[in-house]
């Protein structure tokens, strides 16, 4: 028999186990691959966490998502802070979450903090080691990858912003393994040639790990080391890498570097009129005082007509040299306009088409009189061996025939048929054997005698032998 009070209803039951599990397995972390997720609309996720033999429910109800920064997906690989507990109304063992964290990613995390908190302390973020960029642009640096968009908005807006400055791109690779070596060969190549004026590190936006060549260490220290002002224009303003810290400026867009690392041609040009005006006027207010000047000489003068007239001339010099003056400058602004306007031009490719189009034309007429001359040769030659070929099939037809008339006079001298027109014959039985002995006939048998000119039969009436 068994005792009544040893017999649990199930609720009872799955409470109890439910206390056993909560008071006797602490909270702690797990990592596994999540599967079968599912966001129903109370805002709670349900998934499994798995490894490669076991798995186990898991639940993170809406109030714990506040601090999750990323949204799992099935097969992700995560870290969890959970607790567990046994879901009574099925019975079924599980964890309620706490926390969450993707594995990778926030190793990534904590070594980029890790990394900036080691180079900040060692001084390489101070502004003080900054380089200023230059006023005067030449020639721009790009190190960034050929294939991508970002040199070609780097060159659009130069083209149209500053069309003055050359632009060498160092190709490199911007993203996967190896990318950070690929980069620091190309700043290192670009900073020993000494051809640029500002170097400009640039690619597109994406995500941590996407930009994460721009994180190394190594790669932080080139860039702080570097004789060339650099710029940084590395993803997505939100986007914010080591080589950021460390470059001289950052720019929030490649474009946006571009117009960085050069004036404005429309401001140049502006300037330039702001200067010629306040030439104008500088040129304006020295002729008024001059003016004052000589009046006040002339309120001075109590000399004669002759003094009147020294002072006159001196005033007509002074006019002349300063008119010669405005001359001068105003000429020498025209000639700094029209320098421009030149370099503008030459930087227009339709002068450039033009060679191409004279040289292709050149090219193709070149090409088609060496047809012409091949195609002549070559006619020449065929004409040559036509003759030789007939040449050659005359002499063998010639010298066939004289072959076969010299074999038709052989055979004809050694044809049997010649031989009986001198009076000889050609005895066979009846099986076209030829008789060359009397023993090969008999008495009564059938023979046939051929002449040169038919055949005789006859039948052996006697033999005689010699």
């Amino acid at each position: 028999m068994f005792n009544l009070d040893e017999i649990y209803s199930v609720s009872n039951f799955l409470s109890l186990c439910n206390k056993t599990v909560e008071n006797n397995i602490p909270t702690c972390w797990l990592q596994g691959e999540i599967s079968n997720l599912a966001r129903p609309a109370s805002g709670h996720w349900y998934f499994s966490l798995k490894d490669n033999k076991t798995q186990v429910r898991c639940a993170l109800f809406r109030l714990n998502q506040r601090n999750v920064k990323f949204t799992p997906e099935n097969g992700m690989e995560i870290l969890v802070r959970a607790a567990p507990t046994l879901y009574e109304a099925r019975g079924d063992f599980q964890l309620i979450v706490q926390q969450i964290e993707p594995v990778g990613v926030g190793n990534l995390n904590l070594a980029f903090e890790q990394l900036k908190s080691k180079l900040t302390d060692e001084g390489l973020f101070d502004p003080s080691h900054k380089k200023i960029l230059p006023t005067q642009v030449n020639t721009i640096g790009v190190i960034s990858s050929s294939t991508g968009s970002v040199i070609q908005d780097i060159i659009k807006v130069l083209n149209k912003r500053y069309p003055f400055a050359d632009i060498l791109l160092f190709d490199s690779v911007v993203q996967g393994q190896g990318a950070a070596a690929k980069i620091e060969q190309a700043i290192i190549a670009a900073d020993n040639s000494q051809r640029c004026d500002v170097l400009i590190i640039a690619r597109g936006g994406g995500s941590l790990e996407d930009l994460w060549a721009f994180n190394e260490e190594s790669l932080a220290r080139i860039i702080y080391h570097a004789k060339t002002p650099i710029i940084s224009a590395i993803g997505h303003e939100t986007d914010t890498t080591i080589a950021d810290f460390v470059a001289d400026v950052r720019a929030p867009t490649p474009s946006a570097a571009a117009m960085l690392a050069t004036p404005d041609k429309l401001e140049l040009l502006s300037r330039v009129v702001k200067l010629s005006s306040l030439l104008r006027q500088q040129i304006a207010q020295n002729q008024q005082r001059q003016q004052a000047y000589l009046d006040q000489l002339q309120l001075r003068i109590i000399t004669p007509d002759r003094q009147l007239n020294y002072l006159s001339q001196q005033l007509d010099y002074l006019s002349h040299r300063l008119g010669n003056i405005i001359t001068s400058i105003v000429d020498s602004q025209k000639f700094k306009l029209g320098s421009l306007s030149s370099n503008l031009k030459q930087h227009s490719p339709e002068a450039q088409i033009k060679h191409a189009i004279t040289l292709n034309q050149l090219s193709a007429k070149r090409l088609n009189q060496q047809i012409s001359q091949l195609i002549q040769h070559h006619k020449q030659t065929l004409v040559q061996l036509n003759i030789r070929l007939k040449n050659a099939t005359r002499q063998l037809i010639n010298q066939q025939k004289n072959q076969l008339a010299n074999h038709a006079y052989a055979l004809e001298h050694l044809s049997p048929l010649s031989t009986l027109s001198r009076g000889y014959s050609i005895t066979t039985n009846t099986k076209q054997q030829v008789l060359t002995l009397t023993t090969q006939a008999q008495s009564g048998q059938t023979i046939q005698t051929r002449l040169s000119d038919g055949v005789i039969y006859s039948k052996v009436e006697k033999i005689e032998k010699n």
